[in-house]
């Protein structure tokens, strides 16, 4: 029995990244979370350090059945479309981080972040998978990670995983300007860094192959087979990380391993649920979201800019407000006692808003490629 060229799995899996993006990126308050959904504060893996490598996995499945119209290929017309894509989704980044742009200090402006990120990985890695013979990809991935900790080993500091001895730092401020790198951990260090994007290039080479494997196995089978090469990348990701650990930041060798396996697992999972078993009501949900994922991430950074920048509201005690906090202390807060439930409540809501609007897209076949 062929397996059938699209799982709608897939389509549930990219839906729900994009959910668990948009939830963990707006919270009421980032003083109130619930601990799964915090990122780990340097080495670790919560679920929420889960979410971006998920995403990029999905990248690269989806790759895999895409440049089959290129006959998995390096051609002329696949090499054009890697390149407008890589552009048009680096720019859409730099647009959001440099939004409102009559308001922006240049001089300091981030460069990078998650979506550069995610054109950078798809680019080079669309490159790679289309460049190199199949059977010699498990090879290029692993060369790529075991280089990339020997460069955070060789060239690090006293501690090179460390947040300030790490060789990203001097990497990205030689290459893009200490001014333009993020200072969310207190020093100039961007976790979507130039450095650590070659890692997370094989994330995506990782998730083609998954493709590979899934074209190429029977359909009563391919559950078990992802399940099998999902658990060895858990065990193989766990025991590198005694030894390199498991960082997203950084985004460390283990780190990619130790999450692809954790992609394995949950997508076979959904294989078998939704397209073996045909438990696929609950689905619908999942694949509005999965339909226009990269429009509606970047459509809901939008927005959170637009209502904090432009909306400002003098409380009677004299505070002055944006509109994501008045939001949030007026409608959200008096929900519930416990501040960390109304700040849940309030990213949830937020999810609702964006799966009205991609509903509509949905329902109108819109699909807007980016």
């Amino acid at each position: 029995m062929n397996s059938p060229k699209r799982y709608l799995a897939l389509d549930v899996l990219r839906g729900i990244t994009v959910v668990a993006m948009i939830t963990v990126n707006n919270p009421g308050t980032w003083a109130h979370i619930f601990s799964p959904l915090e990122h780990s504060k340097w080495h670790g893996c919560t679920p929420t350090d889960l979410v971006f490598p998920f995403f990029l996995f999905v990248v690269g499945v989806s790759m895999f059945f895409s440049f089959s119209k290129y006959n998995n290929t390096l051609n002329k017309e696949s090499l054009l479309r890697i390149g407008k894509r890589t552009l048009l989704i680096f720019a859409i980044g730099l647009f959001l981080n440099s939004f409102p742009q009559w308001m922006t200090d240049y001089s300091k402006l981030r460069i990078l972040g998650v979506l550069q990120r995610i054109a950078i990985a798809y680019g080079i890695g669309s490159l790679i998978v289309l460049a190199i013979q199949r059977k010699y990809l498990p090879y290029a991935g692993v060369t790529i990670l075991l280089i990339y900790w020997g460069i955070l080993y060789f060239f690090g500091g006293a501690d090179p995983y460390s947040p300030e001895g790490n060789a990203a730092i001097p990497f990205d401020t030689a290459i893009l300007g200490e001014s333009h790198l993020y200072k969310g951990f207190g020093i100039p260090f961007d976790p979507e860094g130039l450095l650590s994007t070659i890692p997370a290039i094989v994330t995506v080479i990782l998730g083609y192959l998954c493709g590979s494997v899934i074209k190429q196995t029977a359909s009563i089978k391919v559950p078990r087979t992802l399940a099998i090469y999902g658990i060895a990348g858990v065990a193989a990701g766990f025991l590198w990380g005694l030894a390199f650990p498991l960082n997203k930041p950084l985004w460390t060798s283990s780190y990619v391993i130790y999450s692809a396996g954790w992609a394995l697992l949950v997508l076979a999972l959904l294989i078998w649920i939704i397209d073996l078993k045909g438990y696929s009501k609950w689905t619908s949900f999942f694949v509005v979201f999965g339909m226009n994922p990269l429009f509606i991430f970047a459509l809901s950074g939008f927005y959170v800019k637009s209502i904090t920048r432009f909306i400002h509201v003098t409380e009677p005690d004299g505070r002055v407000v944006n509109g994501y906090t008045w939001l949030y202390e007026h409608l959200f807060m008096p929900l519930s006692s416990d501040p960390k439930i109304s700040s849940l409540l309030f990213a949830l809501a937020h999810i609702a808003m964006f799966w009205l609007i991609g509903l509509v897209l949905y329902k109108n076949l819109l699909f807007i490629k980016v």
